[in-house]
């Protein structure tokens, strides 16, 4: 037994390495790990904590995959009956003018990395469900439903493990008739492997000053359908890109795609940097505007959508990426921002940041010694392998469209990644910070977003319900104010609280009774994408985890 915060008594359990998360990078770091020990006849007790109801349902991803990572980490892959079933037939991309006109963009002009032969349409969530399977066959201890929401420390500051959340809290935080306090796992290494803007990565990173000397990360959020289209207008393997309308209406930045999977599915998206400045803008109406114009809507008419979900990304690159070596601990995956933008794809180089800390950990796991170990070498070895190499090529890429514009910065970037390779010999640096971004609701033009229709279109309410999201009412509002004078005070009155319209899962409204406005939180709504985290110009939102299995469940998203 131990007490960790002096009032509730908590089991203990003594592990090897717990892994907090997973997704493709703590998986990986699973599968990793127990490969080499048994290659070595050595056991190890890894355990692998993800909120999720089940593995995968909180994964939400276009998604296209590079298969370099699991083709090192899984040779037999295909043996093993991985879900990647749809190899990129086509690549197209264009440039949409306005509501009606576009542009398609010559292969010739489109940068390297952009183009996807070899690569593959998936499921990320069935991937991640598959990568599960593979973990558990190799001795490793996954517990779904089990949210990591403390970080344990050793009195010398190291850190000693992590504790699960207390299940049966009321919203008042007194326990129920249904209390059941949380564990405490202890390991020699806790692996972060959250996904972006995890709860305990942000803890981390601001306690042991990781992100010191480096550019401020930048995020996008990522906004994704499903749909069963008729089979004369689909093609498997077609990917398809884009930027410009509606984004450009707002002079905001980011891009979608549009892809078509197996049985006739197409997964279709957009991504909206979170540098916008345009409070008015909603991410999810733009969504749902992005899919009127005619290079989308060809597809979709007679179609029916089937999933819906929203995430944010980690975009920084390189240039933002923090340490990810701490004592006891490592930082992974996109808690650490290792997404290679250029490629617009980074599950490859998630799972293989999560196979860089396995090779780290495992010789300090089996040289016999005791105690918690401090991966030093590990951005060493980070340093001296591809991922390194891909991410390093591709630090301008983000920062060349935010300085110069999809024109000029797309013209720097097609120099810089085929002329070059992407080393060109200059490194820009993006210092802007996205929630600061924000302009004055009164200097902004405000967006006209048509009604939805509810067959092409649709509103925030029905399509959260196709997350199948579920949070038990009686439980501590997991979205935190620091402050709650200001949504009604400051953020009103200079932003017109953007919460309202950024959030993608109408989780924020100002309603109006006999008492006046009140700014409501519809936590039950959440879908755990993180933007309110990140882009409320306040910064006086925190997003800390719900009782584990809350959230979204994605089925083949």
């Amino acid at each position: 037994m131990s007490d960790s915060d002096n009032s509730i008594q908590r089991e203990s359990m003594e592990v090897d390495v717990v892994i907090i998360g997973a997704g493709p990078a703590g998986l990986s770091t699973a599968c990793r790990l127990q490969q080499m020990a048994q290659e070595k006849g050595q056991e190890l007790m890894i355990v692998v904590l993800e909120k999720g109801s089940e593995v995968g349902a909180h994964t939400l991803s276009g998604a296209v995959i590079q298969t370099r990572a699991l083709d090192e980490l899984f040779p037999d892959w295909k043996e093993k009956g991985a879900p990647l079933n749809t190899p990129v037939t086509e690549d197209q991309i264009f440039f949409l003018r306005n509501q009606e006109k576009a542009i398609k963009v010559p292969n010739a002009l489109v940068p390297k990395p952009m183009h996807n032969d070899g690569n593959y349409i998936v499921s990320l969530s069935s991937v991640v469900r598959w990568l599960g399977e593979q973990a558990e066959a190799l001795g490793v201890e996954i517990y779904p439903g089990f949210a990591a929401s403390e970080i344990l420390y050793h009195e010398d500051g190291s850190i000693k493990g992590v504790a699960t959340g207390d299940m049966g809290v009321g919203a008042d935080g007194k326990p129920k008739d249904t209390f059941e306090p949380g564990m405490e796992l202890h390991a020699r290494c806790t692996i972060f492997a959250e996904g972006c803007r995890g709860h305990l990565g942000k803890q981390l990173i601001s306690k042991f000053n990781l992100d010191e000397g480096t550019d401020p990360q930048h995020y996008g959020i990522g906004l994704k359908e499903l749909w069963e289209i008729d089979a004369d207008k689909h093609q498997p393997g077609l990917v398809v890109h884009g930027t410009g309308w509606p984004l450009s209406e707002t002079s905001s930045s980011g891009g979608w795609f549009l892809y078509h999977l197996e049985n006739n599915q197409v997964a279709l998206g957009i991504i909206i940097d979170l540098n916008y400045s345009n409070p008015h803008l909603s991410t999810f109406d733009e969504l749902q505007k992005f899919k009127t114009h005619p290079q989308i809507r060809q597809y979709l008419n007679g179609g029916k959508r089937i999933g819906y979900g929203a995430r944010a990304i980690t975009k920084g690159g390189l240039n933002a990426l923090p340490k990810m070596d701490l004592p006891g601990g490592l930082l992974i995956g996109c808690d650490a921002g290792t997404l290679n933008f250029s490629k617009i794809k980074g599950t490859h180089t998630a799972m293989k940041s999560g196979m860089i800390a396995a090779e780290t950990l495992f010789p300090k796991l089996s040289d016999g010694s005791e105690g918690t170990i401090h991966p030093t070498n590990y951005g060493e070895n980070f340093k001296t392998s591809w991922l390194h190499e891909e991410l390093y090529c591709s630090r301008n890429f983000g920062p060349a469209l935010h300085k110069f514009g999809v024109y000029a910065g797309g013209g720097f970037n097609y120099i810089d990644q085929n002329l070059f390779g992407g080393k060109i010999p200059l490194t820009l640096h993006d210092t802007s910070v996205d929630h600061a971004q924000m302009l004055s609701a009164n200097n902004c033009k405000k967006v006209d977003y048509p009604k939805a229709d509810g067959i092409l279109t649709f509103d925030k309410l029905t399509s959260v319900a196709l997350t199948n999201t579920y949070h038990g009412e009686d439980q501590p509002v997991h979205l935190q104010l620091m402050n709650d004078t200001l949504p009604l005070g400051k953020n009103l009155e200079n932003w017109d609280e953007p919460a309202q319209r950024y959030c993608p899962a109408g989780v924020y409204e100002i309603v109006e009774d006999s008492g006046g406005k009140k700014f409501q939180i519809n936590s039950q709504n959440c879908i755990h994408c993180k933007t309110c985290d990140i882009k409320d110009p306040s910064q006086n939102i925190t997003w800390v985890t719900p009782e584990g299995s809350g959230g979204p469940s994605y089925g083949a998203m």
